[in-house]
C-alpha cells in the first residue's frame, strides 16, 4: 500500500491537487474535512473532544485502507509541534503495516493564499473562507513549516496548476 500525504496551510490547494493526483494514479482521496466535518455536526470546531474524535475516525479509515490495500492520498494542515504526536502515531501505523509513505508539502505566496481562501469552492466542505481567519490561524499555529522528522517533497504551487503539480508528484515518486 502507498499513502501520499499532502499538507500545507489552508487554501494552498491540497484537495484540488489530491483530486488531480487521484485522476492520474487511481489512488483514493481522504481529505481532512471528511472526518472534521463529520465531527463538526456534533461538536463545535476546536471545542471539547473535537480533535480526539476526529483522530479516531481518521485512524479507522487508515486501518480500513491498510486492510483493503487501498492506495490513499491524505490531505491536512500540519501545525508544527501541535500535530507531531498524532502524526508520529499515524506514521507508525503505516510503517508497522509496510505501507510506503510519501510526504508532499505545498506552499505558495501569502498573497496567493489570501486570494485562494476566498474562492467559492471552499464553501463545499466548511473550509476556512476569510482572509482574517486565515491570518489568525497562521498566527496561532505554525502552518508553514515542513514536518521536521520526515522526508518532504516541497512544491511551490503559486504559479502552477493543480494538474501540473499532480504531474510533478507522480513523476517524482514514479507512481
Amino acid at each position: 500500500m502507498k499513502i501520499v500525504i499532502i499538507y500545507g496551510p489552508p487554501a494552498v490547494g491540497k484537495l484540488t491537487v489530491a483530486k488531480e493526483l487521484s485522476k492520474i494514479t487511481g489512488f483514493r482521496v481522504f481529505h481532512n474535512h471528511m472526518a472534521n466535518d463529520l465531527i463538526g455536526n456534533f461538536i463545535e470546531f476546536d471545542k471539547g473532544h473535537y480533535w480526539k474524535y476526529a483522530r479516531e475516525i481518521k485512524k479507522i479509515i487508515f486501518k480500513l485502507a491498510l486492510k483493503e490495500n487501498i492506495n490513499l492520498i491524505y490531505t491536512f494542515c500540519y501545525a508544527k509541534k501541535e500535530d507531531d504526536k498524532s502524526l508520529r502515531s499515524m506514521i507508525n501505523l503505516f510503517k508497522k503495516n509496510n505501507a510506503k509513505i510519501k510526504f508532499i508539502q505545498l506552499i505558495c505566496s501569502k498573497d496567493e493564499l489570501f486570494k485562494r481562501v476566498k474562492k467559492e469552492s471552499r464553501k463545499e466542505h466548511g473550509k476556512l473562507k476569510h482572509v482574517n481567519k486565515l491570518k489568525e490561524s497562521m498566527k496561532r499555529w505554525d502552518l508553514l513549516s515542513p514536518i521536521p522528522f520526515v522526508e518532504n517533497l516541497t512544491i511551490d504551487n503559486t504559479k502552477l496548476s493543480a494538474k501540473k503539480t499532480a504531474q510533478i508528484i507522480k513523476k517524482h515518486y514514479k507512481f
